[in-house]
C-alpha cells in the first residue's frame, strides 16, 4: 500500500510516519492538500491521488485535549477506491491502526517509514 501518512501522538507534534517511498513527500503533501485548510475530514481527488483526512476512529486525544487527526496521501491504485471518507476509514484505517497503537503514547516520535 502506497501511501504518505501524517499525523500527531499524544506528546509529540505533527509527523510523518509514512513516506508512501516519495523522495520529497512534504512537497506531495503540499500539493494535494493546498486549499483544504482546516476541514476537519476530507476526502478530494487531485490528479492520480487522494488526500484522505479523519479524525483517530478511537478518539485519542493529544495532552492539549485535540482529537487526533489522521492525514494521507493515497496513491493509485488504491486511491481509485476511495469516494468518501468512510472509504478511507474503512480501507486506510486496518492497515495503520496497529502500527498507530504501537506509537501514539510513546514520549519521541517513530522514525518515517516507507
Amino acid at each position: 500500500m502506497k501511501l504518505i501518512w501524517a499525523t500527531r501522538g499524544r506528546t509529540w507534534g505533527f509527523r510523518f510516519l509514512r513516506d508512501g517511498g516519495v523522495k520529497d513527500l512534504l512537497s506531495v503533501y503540499d500539493e494535494v492538500f493546498s486549499g483544504v485548510g482546516d476541514e476537519r475530514e476530507v476526502c478530494r481527488r487531485v490528479g492520480r491521488m487522494v488526500a484522505l483526512r479523519f479524525p483517530d476512529p478511537e478518539r485519542r486525544q493529544d495532552r492539549a485535549g485535540r482529537v487526533i487527526p489522521h492525514d494521507f496521501v493515497v496513491f493509485e491504485p488504491l486511491a481509485d477506491k476511495l469516494h468518501s471518507v468512510d472509504d478511507g476509514r474503512q480501507l486506510i484505517w486496518p492497515e495503520v491502526a496497529d502500527e498507530f497503537a504501537r506509537v501514539w503514547e510513546r514520549t519521541e516520535p517513530p522514525s518515517t517509514s516507507g
